[in-house]
């Protein structure tokens, strides 16, 4: 099975960077399956219904969020009838929609998208590591389910490090997101696990972390929230990780960071 998962959101710079370069990706790597993390997608701050529906139009399977999954008070009632919307597996019982789902990807096969969100330098929740893995019972790879994709929002590296030494073979990848900045580990662990700590927004990287460069300057030498921040409007690049798994094991045999268009250097499998 071929993967795309695809970073950070960030703004309509992030959205246009997946709506401009996702067909050119789909036609050459020929895509089963897509995943892309939204929560930064509306002006920065947490993701709208009509967003995800412009994503699902444009060929992604499923949209995941993070901390920033509340900030759009409409997305509570739009995430509990749609349940290609992810929020993390973590958040405490009663919490609107899941953490966890099993699709059909266009091969016909069944992908089980998870998505957990770390405790360190984050807002506390429930253990990630006990959710990931009570959302993981019945769902052996190669039986029931043939690519398991686990999405860690974090902070730390560590934490995110740790979710993929753990859960090495169950998964068939283990992605972070949440920090924007893509980082140069891709590799498949010994189990046979791709995994990479961070795969980057989707947004202009002539900014901090995807936010205009002033007011965010501004709060780190003054102290002080100041102006609001607003997302950088300039060319984005799309950030992703994709992904092969042999057919029969669901085990990863090939892993690639993916960047197109903006300022980064372009990187294909």
């Amino acid at each position: 099975m071929k993967v795309l998962y695809i970073g950070d959101v960030v703004g309509k710079s992030g959205r246009r960077a997946v709506l401009d370069h996702l067909p050119r990706l789909q036609d050459e790597l020929s895509l089963d399956f897509v995943v892309v993390n939204g929560e930064n997608a509306a002006h920065g701050f947490g993701i709208t219904g009509a967003i995800c529906e412009t994503f699902f139009e444009a060929g992604v399977d499923v949209v995941t969020t993070g901390n920033h999954a509340w900030d759009q008070r409409e997305i509570v009632e739009y995430i509990q009838t749609e349940p290609r919307l992810l929020r993390p597996v973590n958040y405490p019982e009663g919490t609107p929609g899941q953490g966890v789902g099993i699709y059909e990807a266009k091969n016909g096969q069944k992908v089980c998208v998870i998505q957990a969100m770390g405790r360190l330098f984050m807002d506390p929740l429930d253990d990630p590591f006990a959710g990931v893995q009570r959302a993981l019972l019945n769902k052996k790879l190669g039986q029931k389910t043939d690519f398991i994709l686990i999405d860690i929002h974090a902070e730390a590296t560590s934490e995110k490090m740790a979710m993929g030494q753990h859960f090495d073979g169950q998964a068939s990848m283990v992605v972070g997101t949440h920090s924007h900045i893509p980082t140069g580990d891709a590799q498949i662990l010994p189990g046979g696990t791709a995994y990479q700590t961070d795969a980057g927004m989707c947004g202009d990287y002539d900014s901090v972390i995807g936010m205009t460069k002033g007011p965010a300057i501004g709060r780190f030498i003054s102290k002080m929230r100041g102006e609001r921040l607003a997302p950088a409007s300039g060319e984005g690049t799309l950030c992703a990780v994709y992904v092969e798994s042999d057919d029969t094991t669901g085990l990863a045999i090939k892993i690639s960071p993916v960047r197109l268009g903006g300022r980064l250097i372009e990187v294909l499998p």
